[in-house]
């Protein structure tokens, strides 16, 4: 939006709005920022239900003006600060004194966490604007994403909301992507510039297998394997349970495999095969259908204990601790060779000395 020149109309977000100035630098900096254009949109109060209203917003009769073209309005925060003044005292209350420069109200979260494809949003309570601007930062880049209530980037998934009755200058982020992680800062237009940090982090769905990255099992018994798919923001529609790179077959001749699905915030796909046999040996990888697949590798024991597997005839190598015990022994060894073949070397000098002495005395 920056690039643009000076623009006498805008069609933003369906809304024709109007602008005037502009920066034919392309500078993004608040100091050059074009006029900001205003539009308002209606919609219902999100805490308004059968009568009743949520506390925060504003009192417009069951509904409250945001600004910008939100399809899932946020109810804003209700101020920690009572900066109100006159109504305070009138009701008989105590109330801070009003300040003369904007201040940042505490209730706004520092920490947010979201979803992959979920709308997060950052809200940053601001007391005493004035003729202020309120603008959010994302600090990676320092790229200005939103200037009062004018989007300042091509990025369509970001978005302020604000309500003219309230302090809180929503940031929204349609189909947050783990990349938007990071520092975002809300900046009022003061000298010095004032600032309120919020953190956001956006999870991806995760699946892992309880006990990987092996399994031992015995012969006979039951295997076991529990798929855990967590930070989803809805279940998995499927998924698919694979040994040795082809898909488990719940009615094969084989018999006694059975799949058990836990669906939930987390959810758990359980693989249960019963009588454990040398041929259900291998890898087994869990999909699901919203995230990447995980892997484990049952190993089956016939009557052996882990620690005695072996491979190549090797003995004891199968096992990480003994390995590094070899190597560190091996090292003590090359460390003190050099002084044993010097007390060597001493030991042999002076044996030789001692026999040519007894040699002259028994000549002499």
């Amino acid at each position: 939006m920056c690039k643009n020149g000076t623009q006498n109309g805008l069609n933003v977000h369906g809304f024709d709005v109007l602008a005037s100035g502009g920066d034919s630098r392309g500078d993004c900096s608040a100091a050059t920022l074009p006029a900001v254009p205003t539009w308002h949109q209606t919609v219902p109060h999100p805490g308004r239900r059968g009568g009743r209203s949520g506390g925060g917003g504003g009192g417009n009769g069951g509904s409250v003006t945001l600004s910008g073209s939100s399809s899932r309005p946020v109810q804003p925060i209700k101020p920690l600060l009572d900066l109100s003044g006159g109504a305070a005292a009138a009701a008989g209350g105590s109330s801070l004194p009003m300040p003369l420069h904007p201040v940042f109200d505490q209730a706004a979260p520092r920490n947010v966490s979201s979803l992959t494809d979920s709308a997060a949003y950052l809200h940053c309570l601001v007391h005493n604007l004035g003729n202020k601007s309120v603008s959010w930062i994302r600090q990676r880049d320092l790229h200005i994403l939103t200037v009062g209530r004018y989007t300042y980037t091509t990025d369509q998934r970001f978005e302020v909301i604000h309500s003219p009755d309230s302090q809180d200058w929503i940031l929204k982020i349609s189909y947050a992507q783990v990349r938007d992680s990071g520092v975002y800062e809300c900046q009022v237009s003061t000298k010095p510039v004032k600032s309120y940090q919020v953190y956001l982090n956006v999870f991806a769905p995760q699946a892992s297998i309880v006990g990987a990255p092996d399994m031992h099992v015995d012969k006979g018994s039951t295997i076991n394997l529990t798929c855990v798919v967590a930070h989803g923001p809805e279940p998995p529609a499927y998924i698919f349970w694979y040994h040795n790179g082809e898909v488990v077959n719940y009615e094969s001749s084989r018999g006694g495999i059975t799949v058990v699905t836990e669906r939930g915030n987390t959810t758990r796909a359980y693989l249960l095969i019963q009588d454990a046999r040398p041929s259900d040996t291998g890898n087994y990888t869990c999909m699901p259908s919203n995230t990447e697949f995980t892997s484990l590798t049952v190993h089956v024991l016939n009557g052996e204990t882990p620690a005695a597997m072996q491979t190549n005839g090797v003995a004891g190598l199968a096992n990480p601790y003994n390995f590094r015990k070899l190597i560190t022994t091996s090292s003590s060894i090359l460390v003190l060779l050099p002084l044993l073949l010097t007390l060597l070397t001493m030991a042999l000098t002076g044996e030789s000395a001692s026999s040519q002495g007894v040699a002259r005395s028994v000549g002499s």
